[in-house]
């Protein structure tokens, strides 16, 4: 298992800073005082696809060989990680394959399709994906970019971390006591635990999980990768379990997991919505839902959130 390094994370941020944004950072007086904490937004929903998994996605694809490209690429996701695939390999000219459960958002799979992704679907469930997936693959030979257990995705994931700190400095030259990002397979906080635990190594990297999908949660008090094979929430980004390589991360360098009900969530969504006034979907809001929680925990500090994605059909809003 080859562990991405913090020179990973320098190459990638070099390789994919002509393909991705470098998202703001948004603040609110309001949540400030409703949590105790001074919050930092970091905008990950303005991606032009929509999520922070275009710069994994990118970093796979531009580091291909032009021999790997010709044969394109493949995955399976849940909606996010399968549309920045797709815009990534279409930026590049090259094929994308993506295995997508039925169940996905409409919105998500509209995204793919825009962007020249092909979709197989298959049952909602970790082994009904991985099935499929390996049929898929067969029958097209695409480099596979795992959504989160993969050295190049994480090391594209961890850029975001870098821009979070340096974009704090440059507003008020403070640093951040915590950063807090959601939790399914461990993409998005592999790659923060990779970047902060060099750059910003007192900045505790905090974890936020759904309660009705909580294996990452039962896995860092377990001390072992528990896996459930279909769990289900309104946080439909985070339904994927913990791997090998985000496991390693995840036990290593996250310092607490916190969990919010759906109910708590959708909260949330519809406070963020109205205060900074952005759209993001579900998954994006459980981070701010486990810090309302958990005001005690976060009072008095600097904390960094990442808002991972703004991919929400606006015809099927959960308080609707």
């Amino acid at each position: 298992m080859y562990i991405p390094s913090y020179q990973d994370m320098l190459d990638a941020h070099d390789r994919i800073r002509a393909h991705i944004r470098r998202t703001p950072i948004r603040t609110s007086d309001y949540l400030d005082q409703l949590t105790g904490a001074r919050l930092f937004f970091k905008c990950e929903n303005f991606q032009e696809p929509g999520a922070f998994k275009v710069r994994g996605a990118s970093n796979a694809v531009f580091g291909l060989s032009d021999e790997q490209a010709a044969r394109g690429v493949a995955t399976h996701s849940s909606g996010n990680h399968a549309s920045c695939l797709s815009y990534a390999a279409m930026l590049r000219g090259i094929p994308c394959h993506v295995v997508m459960p039925r169940t996905a958002p409409q919105a998500k799979k509209d995204t793919v399709r825009r962007y020249g992704g092909v979709i197989t679907e298959c049952e909602p469930s970790t082994s009904s994906r991985e099935e499929t997936f390996a049929r898929v693959q067969a029958e097209t030979g695409g480099d596979f970019v795992h959504p989160y257990n993969d050295p190049r995705v994480i090391a594209g994931q961890g850029t975001c971390a870098r821009e979070l700190v340096e974009q704090v400095a440059e507003l008020d030259g403070g640093a951040l006591d915590a950063v807090v990002a959601p939790i399914g397979g461990g993409g998005m906080i592999s790659g923060t635990c990779l970047t902060l635990s060099t750059l910003a190594p007192n900045t505790r990297v905090i974890a936020a999980e759904p309660e009705q999908a909580d294996d990452a949660y039962r896995s860092f008090q377990a001390g072992r990768i528990i896996a459930d094979d279909a769990p289900k929430t309104i946080a439909d980004g985070l339904l994927v379990p913990l791997k090998d390589l985000t496991w390693h991360f995840v036990r290593n360098h996250v310092s607490e997991i916190y969990t919010a009900s759906d109910p708590e969530i959708v909260d949330a969504m519809k406070l963020i919505w109205k205060h900074l006034r952005i759209v993001m979907e579900p998954s994006s809001a459980v981070p701010s839902a486990t810090i309302l929680k958990n005001p005690e925990a976060f009072a008095g500090q600097r904390v960094g959130i990442i808002i991972t994605g703004g991919n929400v059909n606006l015809d099927r809003l959960p308080w609707i």
